[in-house]
């Protein structure tokens, strides 16, 4: 079922939702940008329709509602452990069909992969639905084509939205419960399929197999060792990054009062691989880049069947060196294919 209505009926509608809901969605933040005068869009709570950037990819993804930056999980004293409160309200999260299909790779990390589900996680998803931002045309940096994200997954949202050439949004809504919000506007049922990305402008190849030669080629990642500074900027706006690190926060000098938490971490940052004793695994950014690259279209699949990359672009985008991610994975099935080449020669030989 759908409908076509015009902005300030779905404004009343989002208003109305807002009783019930928290309302997570991309904010644009004018002059907030990494640059001088320049914009960035981000997520934040909202409570109306105008608040919400429609027309602009946000630079980060949603995954923050779902994974604080920097979350207290219990606090503890010399003979009690107190679980962090939470805010139990409902939360409607407001997104791009590639960031619906980032939410099953997230998922798929926290919730099976392992005897248990996280609960941290569990209790805050359980808590979580979604509204689907059409996509009318593709945003810079995107392949989410190529990656088979483009079209969000079926009964992934409770409703979507689009604006047309007339200012008027259709919108797809399979939740009876929301329907009935709808009903109650000047709306008009028509059949409405929500607007997806069909081609872009750029293509990648992912390789079906990486051989052991390709983990060990340094002319393949050496290049990155000398160009990638080891931000991090590409595993925090990356909507599928899922790493984190514990970090125990003492209150008393004799360490037994303090809270515990779970703070993002990043393959691409110091400091990730450190062990006991010094030492580190991974310190080069060409290694740290090969890890990244390769758990993105190759490791994850071969344990879970699909790719981590959505092809959202975002980390080519914020990336201070111009590294394109997408240029990357065609290197690596560039390689892969001449590997296979000559591998063929060597048997005809």
């Amino acid at each position: 079922m759908g409908y076509v209505l015009s902005e300030s009926a779905l404004s009343k509608v989002i208003t109305k939702l807002a009783d019930d809901y928290r309302l997570w969605a991309p904010v644009l933040k004018v002059g907030e940008g990494r640059f001088t005068d320049t914009d960035v869009v981000r997520y934040e709570f909202v409570t109306s329709l105008d608040q919400i950037e429609l027309n602009t990819r946000s630079d980060y993804s949603f995954k923050e509602i779902l994974q604080p930056l920097s979350q207290t999980l219990f606090y503890f004293t010399d003979g009690e452990v107190t679980t962090a409160k939470q805010d139990f309200r409902q939360v409607l999260v407001f997104l791009r069909a590639c960031d619906l299909h980032a939410l099953r790779r997230v998922d798929q990390m926290y919730l099976n992969n392992g005897p248990s589900k996280d609960w941290f996680y569990n209790r805050i998803r359980d808590k979580v639905q979604f509204v689907l931002i059409g996509c009318e045309h593709e945003f810079d940096n995107c392949f989410c084509v190529s990656m088979g994200s483009n079209v969000a997954p079926e009964g992934s949202y409770i409703f979507s939205l689009d604006r047309d050439a007339e200012g008027n949004f259709r919108c797809d809504v399979p939740t009876a419960k929301v329907a009935e919000l709808f009903d109650q506007t000047c709306a008009e049922k028509a059949d409405v399929t929500p607007a997806h990305v069909t081609e872009n402008e750029i293509k990648v190849t992912i390789p079906e197999e990486v051989p052991n030669s390709i983990y060990k080629n340094s002319d393949l990642w050496d290049e990155y060792t000398a160009r990638c500074i080891k931000c991090g900027r590409c595993n925090v706006v990356c909507p599928t990054c899922t790493c984190y690190t514990m970090q125990d926060v003492f209150y008393t000098d004799n360490g037994n009062v303090g809270e515990r938490r779970r703070v993002v971490a990043s393959c691409m940052i110091d400091g990730y691989t450190n062990v006991a004793g010094g030492g580190q695994y991974r310190r080069s950014a060409g290694e740290r880049m090969r890890f990244k690259v390769l758990h993105k279209i190759y490791d994850f699949r071969k344990r879970f069947g699909y790719d981590m990359c959505v092809g959202c672009g975002r980390c080519s985008t914020v990336c201070p060196e111009y590294i394109s991610f997408s240029t990357l994975i065609n290197k690596v099935n560039a390689a892969c294919e001449a590997e296979a080449a000559e591998g063929k020669v060597t048997q005809n030989d």
